[in-house]
């Protein structure tokens, strides 16, 4: 099972450097990936674990110079609120940035108003989330139109370049729905699921490897916070995870303050269960 981590995203007082620092420090512990959500106009103040304050894409063009290894990822960038021919421009640049370390977490998204605030449709983002992706897949792989889109098509005069520096970007579908998982099964390499315990992930990961033959990786987020930091804990949640069939573990870890040190505490957890 790979370790992934959020880069603290919930205080807007917070120096965008130092939550970048969480990104290298993760890298030095051997974090398989970083991640950030995306939440750009929410009707609400930014609040723990959901969080959103830094720009996902742009904050993670930075972590990609001061990184060498570790992944890249959007957990998750809700597509549909955005222009999607900037988000793939963006995409790509980000994975020449890194030499090829980006995964493209995307989501549906579930906060009306949020929509609203971006002017974009509410009601149609699932179908426009679905032409989304096969949209970004088709400029990563043809580098220009057409594209025979509903929502966004594409005349053949239309070029996207450079491409990405990996054949195929990965892109994680993200969501705990009926709707989510037979998307991850149809569309997606990797499902991330959050918000949930490890049996109702272990079920729904059954229910959505019945839906497709292709492989499909499963990720969880969890939280880890000030709270819970006891190296019991940390060990008797991988394990718990481990045991559900989770592939990839993306785990916050709460307020920025002491941040690092629950990421190490954990790090440290994971590598006794692996030589034990």
């Amino acid at each position: 099972m790979r370790l992934h981590t959020y880069i603290p995203s919930e205080t807007p007082g917070q120096d965008a450097v130092e939550a970048a620092d969480v990104a290298v420090d993760a890298e030095r512990l051997g974090y398989h990936g970083v991640w950030l959500p995306d939440h750009p106009l929410p009707y609400y103040e930014y609040r723990d674990f959901y969080g959103g304050v830094w720009e996902p894409l742009a904050m993670l063009a930075n972590i990609a110079a001061r990184t060498s290894r570790v992944r890249l990822g959007t957990g998750v960038l809700v597509a549909a609120m955005r222009n999607p021919f900037a988000v793939a421009k963006q995409a790509a640049t980000i994975d020449r940035l890194s030499h090829g370390r980006l995964d493209l977490g995307i989501g549906v998204g579930i906060v009306l108003k949020e929509f609203q605030n971006m002017g974009a449709d509410f009601h149609t983002r699932g179908a426009r989330t679905d032409e989304i992706i096969r949209l970004i897949r088709h400029l990563f792989k043809e580098g220009r139109g057409p594209f025979d889109g509903v929502h966004y098509p594409l005349g053949e005069e239309a070029v996207f370049a450079p491409k990405p520096v990996q054949p195929e970007v990965p892109i994680w579908i993200g969501g705990r729905t009926e709707a989510a998982w037979q998307r991850a099964a149809r569309t997606g390499d990797a499902w991330l699921c959050a918000m949930t315990e490890p049996d109702v992930f272990a079920a729904n990961l059954t229910r959505m490897r019945e839906l497709t033959d292709r492989p499909v990786l499963a990720g969880a987020r969890i939280q880890f916070t000030a709270a819970e930091a006891s190296f019991e804990r940390a060990v008797e949640d991988i394990e718990a995870w481990k045991a559900a069939g989770t592939d990839d573990l993306v785990v916050w870890f709460g307020a920025p303050d002491g941040y690092v040190d629950r990421m190490t505490m954990f790090a440290e957890a994971l590598a006794k269960t692996q030589d034990s």
